[in-house]
């Protein structure tokens, strides 16, 4: 804890670290200034009533990344995530287009370049998101019919968002940590006092049962978070030597160092992909028109279906866990190409010690990254589903043979009769949710302990690089 109180003192004492942080404080200010601020010709009493129906869907998925922006319709309802998606679709475009894999090998030149093709592919992305939403509003009676609400809609939202990503990239340039994420970040803390109070209330409530479940669900959580922070702090190092060059009289190289892989790589991108695709179908549901009073019709029976198909039913975890994996493999084959990273180790003199340089260290290379990736899709499917169990349960009844079984079982046994219906919270303490909120700190420890100890001041982990002092003369 005196190591902790230290760090803190020295992150105050720093000049620069001290400008860095205050400037990250103050945009993040703003931003959830913006956030109560409502778009113009919203019904708020409305919206209310719609967000208890989709609030599974999609449509929450995009309130988790707005910080609860988008249940309100506020001028940063969509936040950041026109800017990620168009920031992944480059990602992966830069496998398929030439054009775009040369920028990337061109170091910062290319790479500002990329930026700013992302930040004009996200206002196309927002403006077509935003008139979606505009339609949606006026669909179920919260906007005013007629072109008005919708251009107003369509501008407010999207300058909103691209003032949010200036936020994000000055948060970047100028302060500290990863400005982008560090909105994110924000916007689920901001939501998980709620979370805190409806656990309290169940506490007060004086239910022995539910007291005992809110403390089976805290040590699981606390346990879950440390379990998160020892994976994502794993690394598999590979030894790489390079060899000695003669330039001249100088002797270059030489050196033995290490290339460090982490067994998430993806980071939260797969379970992001995977939570909307999943919920696509639902989100389109609310868009068709069916008849409650009617249900053999087609519509009817799509949107029965559909209504069964969310979190806690075992088809729905099934498929989501699957679509965890695929994408685990399918992001990681992107941004960790195995034969590029062996040609450029053999292009700067560097070989893994007794693999042969080129297509033998590439080889090499994928079978490593084969297995940490299946590590990591397995740690990612846990992370997700642990939680989900806890929220929303696993409908066992759903199973086919034994279900029905079960269900009576787990119904009517103490302290198992949480299983088939969940806890009841809401979603800020889902796997998503943590495995932002860990790896955001995370990395915005380590950067503000890479300042402390580049100025020689003691970090958060020890001691760090004390000044050198001259000789006198």
């Amino acid at each position: 804890m005196e190591r902790f109180v230290n760090a803190i003192r020295n992150m105050v004492n720093v000049p620069d670290l001290r400008k860095r942080i205050v400037f990250t404080l103050a945009l993040i200010a703003i931003y959830r200034l913006g956030a109560h601020i409502t778009a113009p010709g919203i019904n708020k009493e409305q919206l209310e009533r719609v967000w208890h129906d989709v609030g599974t869907s999609l449509l929450g998925v995009l309130d988790l990344f707005s910080g609860g922006n988008f249940r309100t319709i506020s001028i940063f309802a969509l936040g950041v995530t026109p800017y990620i998606t168009a920031s992944i679709i480059l990602q992966l475009m830069t496998v398929v287009s030439p054009q775009l894999k040369k920028l990337q090998e061109e170091g910062e030149a290319g790479r500002q370049k990329i930026n700013q093709y992302t930040r004009y592919l996200t206002v196309g992305l927002c403006a077509l998101q935003t008139a979606f939403v505009a339609r949606w509003l006026q669909a179920n009676g919260v906007g005013d019919p007629g072109w008005g609400f919708l251009l107003s809609t369509v501008l407010t939202l999207t300058t909103g968002t691209i003032f949010v990503m200036w936020l994000g990239e000055q948060i970047t340039d100028r302060g500290i940590g990863n400005g982008i994420s560090l909105l994110i970040f924000v916007g689920i803390v901001v939501g998980l006092p709620r979370g805190v109070a409806q656990v309290l209330e169940r506490v007060r409530s004086g239910d022995t049962l539910a007291t005992v479940g809110v403390i089976v669900m805290v040590v699981a959580l606390i346990a879950l978070i440390a379990f998160i922070v020892f994976v994502e702090s794993a690394r598999r190092k590979i030894p790489i030597s390079y060899a000695k060059r003669h330039i001249g009289r100088q002797v270059l190289g030489g050196q033995e160092t290490y290339m460090p892989i982490k067994i998430n790589m993806g980071g939260v991108i797969p379970v992001i992909f995977a939570s909307s695709v999943l919920a696509m179908p639902q989100t389109i549901i609310q868009f068709i028109r069916y008849d409650p009073n009617d249900p053999t019709s087609w519509s009817s029976r799509i949107h029965s279906f559909f209504q069964q198909f969310h979190g806690g039913d075992p088809y729905y975890e099934l498929i989501f866990i699957s679509l965890i994996v695929f994408f685990t493999f399918f992001y990681i084959t992107i941004i960790f190409n195995v034969e590029d990273v062996a040609d450029n180790l053999r292009k700067h003199g560097g070989f893994i010690p007794g693999i042969r340089p080129g297509k033998s260290t590439a080889e090499y290379l994928n079978t490593i990254v084969t297995r940490l990736t299946a590590v990591g899709a397995l740690y990612l499917a846990f992370v997700a589903f642990v939680p989900q169990l806890m929220l929303s349960g696993f409908k066992v009844g759903r199973l086919p043979f034994v279900g029905q079984t079960l269900d009576a079982f787990f119904s009517t046994t103490p302290g198992l009769s949480w299983i088939p219906t969940g806890m009841g919270y809401q979603f800020y303490f889902g796997g998503t949710s943590l495995l932002i909120l860990v790896g955001v700190a995370m990395d915005t420890a380590a950067q503000v302990e890479a300042q402390l100890i580049m100025r020689n001041y003691e970090g958060f982990m020890g001691p760090g690089r004390r000044p050198m002092r001259g000789r006198r003369p």
